[in-house]
């Protein structure tokens, strides 16, 4: 049983923070509980931030996470607009805002999250330059895509991954001019491979938005401190009135690194060290969410997973094994994504490389299928483009490690579930 008189903090207030402390009061811990953010916003989900929020179709207050009254009917002590600058791991205190405040903890929780990664190219402090991973950066983005609606202005995008395409999706649908740079032959062609990158192609070339591919943003050309054009390196100029950079997130682990936490090699994503339990070298600091480097047994490798489920999930366990109640968090990656007239659910873990064919179930040129990524005749991961209910047995599909004939896999009339033995 762990004593009352013990301070639990975390520190990140973004939805894995916020659910685990959740999970504590839920699981009965009657001690301190710290929670501290460095955004003055209360914990919100990110989803939103480039899908319903920023389209305009969901209210501000629909993101965060709970009421803000909620943490003080919870005895939360919740610390917003404070950033954590150092971990005393000796002493066992954080030390955080502007006049260095120190807090003492029996266990720690690191959920700080990631950040995006900046372009580095001329150009990038113009004013019309945009990140997306903030309700902040929302909130300034959904104004840009209106405004450019309005005046059939021209958005270019670097980047083709989800953050890129579910913005392009919104700024069509503002009416704005969209052009997507990316140095991969695809969207979306390290998780998807190029088999199925092809589809987000098609669908967001159906809707105009303009794709180059092959080629990385050079410049962003700009006068009187204003965005006049975005300049690829292979020497083409291409109209914008605003830029988004889309590249990628970086796993915030400076705090972690300047404790002497172990941290993971950038080949495997980067992101804090820690095991089945989401415990960091330190056996008193706990990391979850997308700064977590976990060895994930099913898929034989360590993985940083950025999606909202794995933060949804991994709050709570953390916060259990905080509490001694120890279950591996091995649950299967799992994300989603609306474009357009587009909804998609992916289960599972597939880079290029990984796999040795992709076998469809359904109409791919109808943007109604399922995808399996397919190894030894073992699934590996699933996409469900508008085809619903079927989350739950691809994820069981690919826990079994059952071995499939590539006919029944593709057979609409083949049960999923009848896959599993």
């Amino acid at each position: 049983m762990v004593d009352a008189d013990q301070t639990f903090v975390i520190v990140g207030g973004g939805l894995a923070g916020a659910k685990a402390a959740e999970t504590l009061r839920a699981e009965g811990f009657t001690g301190r509980v710290i929670l501290i953010c460095d955004e003055r916003d209360h914990p919100y989900e990110r989803p939103p931030l480039s899908k319903g929020y920023l389209l305009g179709k969901e209210e501000r207050d629909s993101v965060f996470v709970h009421e803000p009254a909620w943490y003080a009917q919870h005895d939360i002590e919740l610390h917003l607009g404070q950033t954590v600058v150092g971990i005393d791991r000796v002493a066992k205190t954080v030390h955080y805002g502007d006049d260095g405040t120190r807090a003492g903890y029996d266990k720690l929780l690191i959920a700080t999250g990631a950040e995006p990664r900046r372009l580095d190219v001329p150009g990038t402090g113009l004013a019309g330059v945009h990140h997306l991973r903030r309700l902040a950066h929302a909130e300034r983005l959904k104004g840009v895509l209106a405004s450019l609606g309005r005046d059939n202005g021209h958005l270019v995008i670097a980047g083709a991954g989800w953050i890129g395409l579910e913005v392009a999706a919104a700024a069509r649908e503002y009416g704005a001019e969209v052009t997507v740079v990316e140095p991969g032959p695809t969207p979306l062609h390290g998780v998807l491979g190029p088999e199925l990158g092809s589809v987000f192609a098609e669908l967001h070339e159906a809707h105009g938005v303009r794709f180059r591919f092959g080629v990385r943003l050079a410049e962003i050309v700009g006068q009187d401190g204003m965005v006049l054009a975005a300049r690829t390196d292979d020497g083409e100029e291409h109209p914008a009135h605003d830029v988004l950079a889309a590249i990628g997130a970086a796993p915030r682990t400076a705090l972690a690194q300047a404790a002497g936490l172990e941290i993971a090699d950038p080949e495997h994503g980067g992101g804090i060290v820690v095991d089945a339990d989401l415990r960091t070298s330190d056996p008193d600091i706990y990391a979850a969410g997308d700064v977590a480097s976990f060895h994930h047994a099913l898929f034989d490798t360590r993985l940083r997973v950025e999606h909202w489920a794995n933060a949804l999930n991994g709050g709570p366990a953390a916060a259990r094994a905080m509490l001694g109640r120890s279950l591996a968090h091995d649950r299967v990656p799992y994300f989603f994504t609306d474009q357009y007239d587009l909804g998609m659910e992916y289960s599972g873990w597939a880079p290029p490389g990984s796999y040795d064919q992709v076998v469809i179930r359904g109409d791919a040129a109808k943007r109604e299928f399922i995808a399996f990524w397919v190894k030894d005749g073992r699934v590996l991961a699933g996409m469900n483009v508008n085809v619903w209910d079927v989350t739950e047995p691809i994820q069981r599909l690919i826990r079994s490690q059952a071995r499939v004939e590539t006919e029944a896999l593709a057979d609409p009339h083949v049960p999923l579930e009848s896959l599993v033995a």
